[in-house]
């Protein structure tokens, strides 16, 4: 097949560009929060969740969430970052709305 017709990055999928702690650490969830957020305020949430191994949603990341929204709508409004208050309310579903 010509090389002009293969994705070379096919799966656009890059781990290792999380910062994440190991599985087994007590901070891995929060960290895995943040991380699907920050990625899908980049729509690119297929990264984070090959990184995390959690999808889209996970409820056992929900407190993570919540916490990061609150931190995020805390900021004065001209330092916030609206696109990652809208993920992270997004992720909630709609009781976050």
């Amino acid at each position: 097949m010509s090389r002009a017709f293969v994705k070379e990055d096919a799966g656009d999928a890059v781990p290792g560009r999380f910062m994440l702690p190991p599985r087994d650490d007590p901070g891995f969830d929060a960290a895995a929060a943040r991380a699907l957020l920050e990625a899908a305020r980049d729509a690119n949430t297929p990264s984070a969740e090959a990184a995390t191994g959690y999808r889209w949603g996970e409820p056992k990341l929900h407190r993570h969430v919540r916490r990061l929204l609150r931190e995020a709508e805390a900021l004065p409004e001209q330092e916030q970052d609206r696109r990652y208050v809208r993920v992270a309310r997004r992720f909630l579903g709609p009781a976050a709305q």
